[in-house]
């Protein structure tokens, strides 16, 4: 599923973020951001060292304690086809009522601030928390694009926001969202 938001495309495809060929990949981190389970090890193993080299000296110099939720730092892609990864921390579930969506809405609008100061055209993102944090997928479909909506109608320079989906449910959950954001914009499967 395709929509325009101003000049940029916003893509909907059932994937693998890891193989993804913008300039940025989206990585679903964790605090330490020293890899982990789901996307996260997913983009380490696929990545190689440097992503996690990047990642220690950020560790050192810039968030000693970890990287908060919300907040998104900027590594090399190693040996991915994009050029960089936006690493981000999205909120673990806790049912909805401790800030769980501004903090989600804000892990995806300072991923997109980083690509668009990083002069970047293109972004993938995955479906932040909603693995093994336990976010549900109607929820943070609605958080996901939203944001990037409102993000992209007051943003120039990004061409392309992909939201890369790992199963069918999770990509149906995200088009009826997009349904709902974007209404009355012509559909087009990429």
């Amino acid at each position: 599923m395709e929509r325009k938001a101003g000049e940029t495309t916003v893509i909907l495809v059932r994937g693998d973020i890891t193989d993804q060929a913008t300039d940025a990949v989206v990585n679903a981190a964790n605090s330490s951001l020293m890899g982990g389970g789901g996307v996260d090890g997913a983009i380490h193993r696929r990545g190689g060292p440097r992503i996690l080299q990047e990642c220690k000296r950020i560790r050192e110099t810039t968030y000693p304690r970890g990287l908060p939720e919300g907040e998104a730092v900027l590594t090399n892609g190693g040996n991915l086809r994009a050029k960089f990864v936006i690493h981000t921390v999205g909120p673990a579930w806790r049912g909805g009522g401790r800030s769980e969506p501004k903090l989600l809405a804000n892990a995806y609008r300072n991923s997109l601030r980083i690509a668009v100061e990083k002069g970047l055209s293109s972004v993938s993102f995955p479906s932040i928390s909603t693995g093994a944090y336990g976010y549900p997928v109607e929820e943070a479909s609605r958080v996901a694009l939203q944001t990037a909506k409102e993000f992209l109608e007051s943003n120039r320079g990004l061409r392309m926001v992909v939201f890369v989906l790992f199963s069918d449910p999770d990509l149906q959950t995200y088009e009826q969202a997009m349904k709902e954001v974007w209404p009355n914009r012509n559909v087009s499967k990429p």
